[in-house]
């Protein structure tokens, strides 16, 4: 008797152990996390052509194209996705705080981030550039910049190196987001704008009557996807679905669908290194 008490007790742990075995990934990996069908991605709300949320409250941009793409790698349709904004200043405590489980917006790898967080990828190199109004004839790059009012975003590096690298008489104004920058700019309250060039881009093709580029890119910047540090499998698993993109031609028909008209030559798509 006690033998036929204790046999689905025993039954019971072995199929408790089985099911751990065969079962979802763990929850501290994005695998785990997706394994209910949801995610929550941080993106870009107001870059054109990479991250924007429009009127009608549709999130579009090649940043969302390629955080859909990776997401559907994790069986997690569009409509599992939660869009949560990302500034520059914040992405790195809304991944170490769980917040979102990925971030997929404009997010230069850097080794000072690479103490806080992973990166996957990169999935798309640009350079750094100015923007200023169109009927601008004296800034003609960064290094006609002394005495000018610069505006960047905080949390970004971008003012900082126009300073250290051309101009070290210029005034740095910094806002919460590039479209404060912009709206700056056309009101005449600062002089130029400076970020990646492919971000500006996208403000020159919505206002190609008031903004221009000037000069040539002057630094090297490779997007990656952030995600928790640690997570090995994950950022393997990330990459992969970047290289699968990459070679589905779903890369590329996504620039050219969110980027083609921004009046910038499309780049090839970096070799991702980050595994």
């Amino acid at each position: 008797m006690l033998f036929r008490k204790m046999l689905p007790a025993t039954a019971l742990v072995t199929a408790l152990s089985l099911t751990a075995a065969c079962g979802g990934a763990s929850d501290d990996t994005l695998a785990g996390k997706a394994d209910d069908g949801e995610l929550t991605i941080g993106i870009r709300f107001d870059q054109p052509g990479l991250g924007q949320r429009r009127l009608d409250g549709k999130f579009v941009g090649f940043d969302v194209d390629v955080a859909k793409y990776v997401a559907a790698q994790f069986g997690v349709e569009d409509t599992g996705i939660t869009w949560r904004e990302a500034r520059s200043a914040d992405r790195e405590d809304l991944i170490t705080s769980g917040e979102v489980d990925f971030v997929v917006a404009t997010y230069s790898i850097t080794d000072k981030r690479k103490e806080k967080v992973s990166f996957a990828g990169p999935y798309f190199e640009t350079g750094q550039s100015v923007l200023v109004r169109y009927t601008d004839e004296e800034i003609i790059g960064p290094e006609a910049l002394n005495g000018k009012k610069l505006c960047s975003v905080a949390g970004s590096t971008s003012a900082q190196k126009v300073k250290e690298q051309f101009a070290q008489d210029v005034e740095l104004v910094e806002y919460g987001q590039y479209s404060d920058c912009v709206i700056a700019l056309l009101a005449g309250n600062v002089d130029a704008v400076t970020t990646d060039q492919v971000i500006l881009a996208g403000y020159v093709a919505e206002h190609p009557e008031l903004l221009k580029l000037v000069g040539e890119p002057f630094t090297t910047e490779r997007y990656g996807i952030g995600l928790a540090k640690g997570d090995a499998e994950g950022r393997a698993e990330v990459s992969a679905a970047i290289e699968k993109m990459v070679g589905s031609g779903e890369w590329r028909a996504a620039l050219e669908r969110n980027i083609g008209q921004a009046g910038v030559q499309l780049p090839e798509p970096p070799e991702v290194t980050e595994k």
